[in-house]
């Protein structure tokens, strides 16, 4: 509906205007009235209608005087005068205002009709037209971001400022759903940042090859990129379903030249690139977190090089694991997986050659232990079947899952097992330093596990996950602490673990019904 203001000083004729005509049906509606050239210049400043139907004379200000001003303004609408003289002087001047049409009193309804029809064609017109300009520019504009960013292209000053790329400092980061078997996010990132920002300006969205890139522009949007990427590091953690827990975002460093941009563009397709490495759960990667010998692996090997590369890391990994597989050294296993996935991470391989390398490994440490143990018998899954998981895997963490796994159902078939010790071994460990900063990922090694297969089998011998677990032992001691103490709420949650009092009192309410100060209180 295009927004209609009619301005005449009597009251009877503003009603017999809203009432000659079906605006609606004619795709219009009576957005305001005025009673005097003032109130309609104001009406005009603040709402910019798309037509004006306007009486000549009026109290404070006559209504060609409000046009003359309201065009001086930068008003673009519409407009049809309204008088009670047949005077060509009024129509003269009217036109010098860009008037569209003039129309004596008492209006005749098909005259009115017949302007306000050919108004909306008008505005038809110029929307349509609006609308090419604008995806024109769009589609230019986002051209010339994919050809600076890739480097395609460089831009001259006037690009530069048509761009607005002006701000102290920028940030490129990639995007794509966290879950790679899921159907497509039902958002835009760039969109949900639009929400908080300041101007719409500073961020710029594009598609590169199926990726998803943001441009974001000076501090306001770096920084409150930065806010969400800390819900990540909390020791609350990202709610399940929200919008950030659906994505994967790769971001580039934060540089302070216009020139600089297409290197943070690298970095950050780098990451995107390098997505296979990363750990469970894991939804962010930050250049400026890599270590600097991974950030700056760029080597280019020659085809025989890398072969000779494959072959080595095959024999030496193969050998090794089936070594720590024959005298039962979980701690070695663990060791050797995890030298392993960084062998892998700074190979200059492609994903699917480090794959086949990885089912090569596998393969032969299979080969081997067959020839090895001929009479145990070992549940070994079918070639296909192994070699169609890791071919279909996502994340290298879930290859190097499934050896563990595989490498502990090899030592329990040829003489070996001790996974209930193990786990009761965690249960003593986590007695003793329940107050410490304690994580299934930092004492997984210890027990020469990796952090998802210890967290597998602990929840299948205790009916409840890790961290489950390790709630239930701090309240209980958080609970001992305020019965016999008199220490304050925050000193208990330090003295049990919990940096966060706020963390402390969701867990030890869901696990007692009350907070703290409650159970103190009840049970004192």
């Amino acid at each position: 509906m295009y927004k209609v203001l009619i301005a005449d000083d009597e009251k009877i004729i503003r009603m017999g205007l809203c009432g000659i005509i079906d605006w609606n049906a004619e795709g219009f509606e009576i957005a305001a009235q005025a009673s005097n050239g003032s109130e309609a210049l104001q009406v005009i400043e603040t709402m910019n209608p798309d037509v004006v139907l306007i009486d000549i004379k009026m109290p404070k200000l006559h209504g060609l005087d409000a046009i003359r001003e309201a065009r001086a303004a930068g008003f673009t609408g519409k407009v049809v005068v309204l008088s009670g003289y047949s005077d060509f002087e009024y129509a003269r001047t009217a036109i010098n205002y860009g008037v569209l049409s003039y129309l004596t009193k008492p209006v005749d309804t098909e005259k009115l009709l017949d302007v306000i029809r050919k108004i909306r064609v008008d505005l038809d017109n110029e929307a349509r037209a609006e609308e090419s300009r604008g995806e024109f520019f769009s589609k230019t504009r986002k051209s010339l971001l994919r050809g600076f960013f890739t480097e395609e292209l460089t831009l001259n000053e006037d690009e530069i400022q048509e761009l607005g790329l002006t701000h102290s400092g920028y940030r490129i980061l990639f995007y794509e759903k966290y879950d790679q078997k899921t159907a497509d996010i039902p958002y835009s990132l760039s969109d949900l940042l639009r929400v908080s920002n300041q101007d719409e300006q500073e961020i710029e969205a594009v598609q590169i090859d199926d990726k998803q890139v943001l441009l974001l522009k000076g501090h306001h949007p770096i920084e409150r990129m930065n806010q969400m990427l800390e819900k990540y590091d909390n020791e609350l953690p990202p709610e399940k379903n929200s919008p950030l827990d659906s994505i994967f975002i790769a971001c580039g460093s934060v540089v302070k030249h216009v020139s600089e941009i297409p290197r943070s563009y690298h970095e950050a397709l780098h990451l995107m690139e390098h997505r296979f490495f990363c750990d469970e759960n894991q939804h962010i990667m930050l250049y400026e977190d890599m270590p600097e010998s991974e950030s700056e692996n760029d080597e280019d090997l020659s085809d025989p090089e890398k072969q000779d590369l494959k072959n080595s890391i095959i024999t030496d990994y193969s050998e090794q694991l089936v070594n720590n597989i024959q005298v039962f050294n979980r701690n070695k296993t663990a060791e050797s997986l995890r030298h392993l996935k960084a062998a892998l991470y700074n190979a200059p391989l492609s994903i699917e050659d480090e794959k086949n390398l990885l089912i090569d490994i596998y393969l032969k440490i299979k080969e081997k232990l067959l020839l090895l143990y001929s009479q145990a018998e070992i549940p070994f899954p079918a070639n296909s079947e192994a070699l169609n998981y890791i071919m279909n895997s996502n994340y290298l963490h879930e290859i190097l899952l499934f050896f563990t796994e595989q490498f502990d159902m090899i030592m329990s078939s040829i003489g070996y097992s001790s996974r209930d010790s193990i786990i009761d071994d965690v249960i003593y460990y986590i007695g003793h330093n329940y107050q410490t900063n304690i994580t299934l990922e930092n004492i997984a090694p210890l027990f020469g596990y990796n952090s998802s297969y210890l967290g597998k089998i602990f929840s299948r011998k205790m009916g409840m996950n890790f961290n489950a677990y390790l709630d239930h032992i701090r309240t209980e001691k958080a609970k001992d602490i305020l019965l016999s103490t008199k220490a304050q709420v925050y000193k208990v949650a330090e003295m049990v673990g919990y940096k966060n009092v706020d963390y402390f009192h969701i867990k030890f309410k869901k696990h007692t019904g009350c907070s703290p100060a409650e159970f103190r209180k009840q049970n004192s």
